[in-house]
């Protein structure tokens, strides 16, 4: 990762444990971060751990990316960080947000972990920033681990320092069911016992989410948010869908992440082609420049959403990594700040369907052979006023935003 990157970097357990260590080291409490509306519940949750305040942007509808002409000044003034998301792998318009950033005074943090291949403006994403994170459980496929990269190497030292401090001691349960998960999600996948090994866990009381998004549990995180900076406080969020997120890597691990990113090289370039192959269907909006980054997921944008995961599963392509609602309409006023245009914002979390570009050929099919619709684009954004939201009861989603969603939606 140094010598892709060109930064010092260092190995964290997670990504959102990294990011947490970066927000913390750069920010004081109470700052404002802007970031993405359409992003995962985790890293919002993140955020608030570390202190901070969450400011949602607005959107470019077509990537989701961050719309930096249609961020009223005011907000700028007012930001102590931005935060990238880089979603599926398309990336942030990093150049000129470290621009801004740098005229204000304050820290860019890229979050990579979507895009360990893509690169912005002549370098990899995760160059630009203060601070960047990665997860190595992504692209690579380790299921554990991630980096975290320093523009700054003298910070190396009191980086390290922090992560230490926070890292749980290593239990031998967690690295025995680590080593031996990949062997059972095979048998499920091979013997075709996807559905049922959820619905199994669901009575179990093993999963987090009844939807897309984890219950807020308002009452709760009020008290949380009051004891920030705190990640203890904030664990019951931030553990969700990997529980090991702070537990100190054991050689197990390791040596598994040393093997998966052996082949990250050949997987980034089978990402690459099944991602020009899905930018070339009806559905794909392909970027203007018209470069293909090697994508974790290609969004292709649906009018019916249920219907083409419906479509996809009945060829066992599993649809996760949904964003839907954005986070100011699931948190509300009382979390966060809301976009003041939210529109953009909406529309992709109700129509982006999230194709892993290694089924590319398969997907295409299933959905040319469901008649699946591409999107009607969104219209114009309004700006609108931030809505009113009490601390103990969540808004609703907007009308026509679906929560539901096949698979484990983790982030």
């Amino acid at each position: 990762m140094r010598d892709r990157l060109g930064r010092e970097c260092v190995y964290v357990p997670s990504c959102r444990f990294g990011l947490f260590v970066a927000l913390r080291h750069w920010c004081p409490p109470g700052g404002r971060v802007l970031m993405s509306p359409v992003n995962d519940d985790v890293i919002f949750f993140v955020v608030l751990a570390a202190g901070l305040r969450p400011v949602q942007a607005p959107l470019d509808p077509f990537d989701a990316s961050i719309d930096i002409d249609a961020v009223p000044d005011e907000t700028w003034g007012s930001l102590s960080a931005v935060l990238t998301t880089n979603l599926y792998g398309n990336p942030d318009p990093a150049p000129e947000l470290r621009s801004r950033c740098d005229a204000l005074g304050i820290p860019l943090f890229e979050d990579g972990a979507h895009a360990i291949g893509s690169e912005v403006g002549g370098r990899p994403v995760g160059a630009w920033g203060d601070a960047s994170v990665f997860s190595l459980s992504k692209h690579a496929g380790a299921q554990t681990g991630g980096i975290l990269a320093l523009a700054d190497p003298d910070r190396s030292t009191a980086v390290r320092e922090a992560c230490a401090e926070l890292l749980a001691p290593r239990r031998m349960a967690s690295e025995l069911a680590y080593a031996v998960r990949p062997y059972a999600e095979a048998a499920v996948r091979r013997l075709g016992l996807r559905r049922a090994a959820w619905a199994t866990m669901g009575l179990l009381g093993l999963t987090e989410r009844e939807g897309i998004r984890m219950p807020l549990r308002p009452d709760a995180l009020a008290g949380a948010v009051r004891s920030a900076p705190d990640l203890g406080a904030h664990d019951p969020w931030v553990r969700v869908d990997m529980h090991d997120y702070r537990l100190e890597p054991g050689p197990v691990r390791l040596r598994r992440v040393h093997r998966s990113l052996g082949r990250l090289e050949d997987v980034l370039r089978a990402s690459r082609a099944g991602t020009e192959l899905l930018l070339s269907t009806p559905w794909a909006r392909p970027p203007a420049d018209g470069t293909v980054q090697p994508l974790f997921r290609v969004p292709l944008l649906v009018a019916d959403r249920d219907a083409a995961i419906a479509a996809l599963a009945r060829r066992r392509i599993v649809v996760g990594y949904l964003y839907d609602p954005p986070l100011d309409d699931y948190a509300g006023a009382a979390f966060t700040d809301p976009s003041p245009a939210p529109g953009n914002a909406r529309w992709f979390a109700r129509h982006a369907l999230p194709v892993d570009p290694l089924r590319a050929r398969e997907a295409a099919e299933a959905l040319e052979r469901s008649g699946a619709q591409p999107a009607e684009p969104p219209e114009p954004p309004e700006v609108s006023e931030p809505p009113e939201v009490s601390a103990s009861q969540p808004p609703e989603p907007p009308k026509g935003v679906t929560a539901r969603g096949l698979g484990p939606p983790r982030g």
